[in-house]
């Protein structure tokens, strides 16, 4: 049995639940038992101490481990989400609306993680705009920026989905800025320790090849069939909301075609976290990423 840790629910891990849903890790023959943790903090300390054996969650958190502990071995293995799944949603249209245009904007940035706005400062200073000077609101929470946005007290919000699509379905807001169109930023992985690795090297080829399972899955499923299979674990979310969700992150290409985690997508997230100052200096790829199983299941 391979104890799982889900760090917080959210639509775009479709894929990790869609691997149960479909029964795809049963079709290879591992066993899979989900843990829900408060946060992505303590699901890295619940796989440290050994309260589990995978968790799925950002590189970021592997990274910011190895520095503080170059000896850790933290070891990401599995690409899930490969771009950046979050939205810059303002009122009105505004085509070729890019990172340097936010400078004058009333903009509510995500305060519950701290990727998506260590990527979007990134993209900013590749843009030429020092984040510094926006009129940025850090602080409340997505749902509290997009009823900020409705009241007309700021005028854009970075948020992901469900609530990017429950503003768009009104018509009177609109994506300014698919944080996916940067590129491969390596989002999401599944995370395990490197002695893990040694001694359940079975299990995890079983739940790689399962998770490829599940990514082919989502590669061919529309959106309102997803929402239907994995509807149970989001009873609140409206069945057509969370199919144009799918679909929009579907054409995006949020999803990785295999569980290999590309150098790009890795390197793409270690510069943001540098630049934002979360990270001192660069980690080796290979410190971090171990794509052997990967590798394997895709064969």
């Amino acid at each position: 049995m391979i104890t799982l840790s889900e760090n917080f629910r959210a639509l775009f891990y479709a894929p990790f639940y869609a691997a149960h849903a479909i029964g795809a890790f049963a079709a290879e023959g591992v066993a899979v038992q989900p843990r829900d943790t408060a946060s992505p903090g303590e699901a890295t300390a619940d796989l440290l101490a050994g309260r589990t054996d995978v968790m799925w969650g950002g590189p970021l958190r592997v990274l910011l481990t190895h520095q503080a502990d170059p000896s850790s071995d933290l070891v990401c293995f599995a690409d899930v989400v490969a771009r950046d799944p979050f939205f810059i949603i303002g009122r009105g249209p505004r085509p070729g609306f890019g990172p340097a245009d936010l400078a004058g904007v009333r903009l509510g940035s995500v305060s519950e993680v701290p990727t998506p706005w260590l990527c979007l400062q990134d993209d900013l200073r590749r843009a030429g705009v020092d984040p510094g000077s926006l009129n940025r609101v850090h602080g409340p929470s997505m749902a509290d920026n997009a009823a900020a946005l409705r009241a007309g007290r700021l005028d854009a919000v970075q948020l992901f989905q469900p609530y990017a699509e429950e503003l768009l379905a009104t018509g009177e807001f609109h994506v300014w800025y698919a944080a996916a169109d940067r590129g491969l930023t390596a989002y999401t992985t599944l995370v395990t320790r490197r002695a893990t690795l040694r001694t359940r090297r079975a299990e995890l080829l079983a739940m790689v090849k399962a998770v490829h399972r599940a990514l082919r899955w989502i590669a061919v499923t529309p959106g309102e069939a997803v929402a239907r299979t994995l509807q149970p674990l989001f009873p609140a979310v409206p069945p057509a909301i969370f199919a144009a969700a799918i679909d929009r992150y579907r054409a995006l290409g949020l999803y990785g075609p295999d569980p290999i985690t590309r150098r790009e997508g890795f390197d793409r997230l270690a510069a943001a976290m540098i630049s934002g100052g979360a990270l001192a200096a660069p980690i080796p790829f290979e410190t971090c990423v171990d794509n052997s199983l990967a590798e394997e299941a895709v064969c």
